[in-house]
């Protein structure tokens, strides 16, 4: 079982719209969700038709709008039922004040009542209407039978409304909207991911990006690293129930959804925080840095001046990361990674006895389409003999999938060692 919680794909949302000038800010949620992944269908009442038409909404979800209780059109000419089976979630934005009192009664005089009443999907309403009719008892007696039922609401915002009142009633932005049913997925996808995810229950740290070892104050040695394997991986790992952390060198890309970072900048930086993550607790060590073999063994205090020809620099080996945690007493499980331009298996192979791995991944970085900077990768992935498993090619793809396959293969030598260990 796996999960991609980056996006949440193939999720479907009935987005209902109900009669109201913020009837427009719904034809950007549309987009929005269509953006995170959703498949959206919309709903619209005949007052919501008076504010926008079915066309921009047909255009933006790429779907046909429903708007009719008894449509000949949709399957057996019961459209309601249809839809209600196949959402995953409701969503009404705007939910206008007769939309509210319509479910609080029960009522189900039009498709959206009907469809209200006939769906085992959540529900979540985004009211807006005027501030005094937000404020008036018989909505705010709807609205409380509506929270009893177990339908989520959407506070709306204050400030100014097109009746030129001022005070509660409008609708969320579109952007907020989409981020709290975003996270109601992720979060949802999570509590599964924990108990049936292939790394459920495993605390997970992981090297990423370059390490910058500095000559002065101003200057460094590095390499072209991005970080985009490793943190490929961190959402890859999180996404199928593990804990992680991600200890990363100075990239430009964002936290993974779920994921601890701390940010280094050198390679002894990047070594003591791998080894606090050991006396923390951590089950699998994924090193994908590509940590700088040397330091300066002397760093200026000063910006180092140009003069003359030549700038001789002595530089000290820096320690070895993936090897140092190998060494422990208490070792998680290893995973090395090995970026070479030539003799490319044997270099890995080599790496894998040498730094004592559990599992080592290789690939060239002297390809052009793959490896630093690219967004897609290609590896051949080695076992420890005592797992007994074949090496595995995993052909160009994102890096994305690349990172999926690595989880399977971590979570395949875990099992088959278990495996291994009940069989005596």
């Amino acid at each position: 079982m796996s999960f991609d919680l980056s996006v949440i794909p193939h999720k479907n949302i009935i987005l209902a719209v109900t009669g109201g000038i913020a009837a427009y800010k719904s034809a950007i949620l549309v987009r929005r969700l269509k953006d995170a992944g959703f498949n959206v269908r919309v709903v619209m009442t005949d007052g919501a038709k008076a504010f926008i038409t079915p066309l921009t909404f047909q255009a933006l979800s790429g779907n046909p709008v429903h708007t009719d209780l008894l449509n000949p059109e949709a399957e057996a000419g019961m459209g309601h039922i249809e839809l209600a089976r196949w959402a995953d979630l409701v969503l009404v934005a705007p939910a206008s004040c007769d939309t509210l009192a319509k479910f609080a009664a029960g009522l189900a005089d039009d498709l959206l009542s009907t469809l209200y009443l006939a769906t085992k999907a959540p529900v979540w309403v985004a009211p807006a209407m005027n501030q005094q009719m937000w404020a008036a008892k018989a909505t705010q007696r709807n609205l409380a039978t509506l929270i009893e039922d177990g339908v989520h609401v959407i506070m709306p915002d204050a400030g100014s409304q097109a009746c030129g009142d001022v005070g509660l009633g409008r609708m969320p932005e579109p952007e907020d909207i989409a981020r709290q049913v975003t996270e109601y997925f992720h979060k949802a996808q999570r509590a599964i991911a924990e108990k049936f995810g292939l790394l459920a229950g495993k605390k997970v740290t992981i090297t990423a990006g370059p390490t910058r070892e500095a000559i002065d104050p101003v200057r460094y040695i590095s390499n072209h690293s991005t970080g985009k394997m490793g943190f490929s991986l961190a959402a890859a790992c999180y996404a199928v129930g593990a804990e992680v952390t991600l200890i990363a060198g100075p990239v430009s890309l964002d936290t993974p959804n779920g994921v601890k970072r701390k940010n280094v900048a050198s390679a002894m930086q990047m070594l003591d925080e791998s080894m606090k993550k050991l006396d923390d607790g951590c089950d699998i060590f994924i090193a994908t840095a590509a940590v700088a073999d040397y330091r300066v063994a002397q760093v200026a205090e000063h910006k180092i001046k140009k003069a003359g020809d030549e700038l001789n620099v002595a530089l000290i080996k820096n320690p070895d990361i993936v090897a140092t945690i190998a060494q422990q007493e208490k070792r998680p499980f290893m995973v090395g990674f090995a970026a070479e331009t030539q003799n490319i298996e044997a270099y890995a192979a080599g790496k894998l006895v040498a730094k004592k791995l559990d599992m080592i991944a290789c690939n060239d970085v002297s390809r052009a389409d793959i490896g630093f900077a690219s967004d897609e990768n290609a590896m051949t992935v080695f076992f420890a003999e005592q797992y007994q498993l074949d090496q595995r090619d995993l052909e160009k793809a994102s890096k994305q999938e690349i990172a999926q396959q690595l989880v399977e293969a971590i979570h395949d030598a875990l099992t088959h060692v278990v495996q291994s260990e009940d069989d005596f």
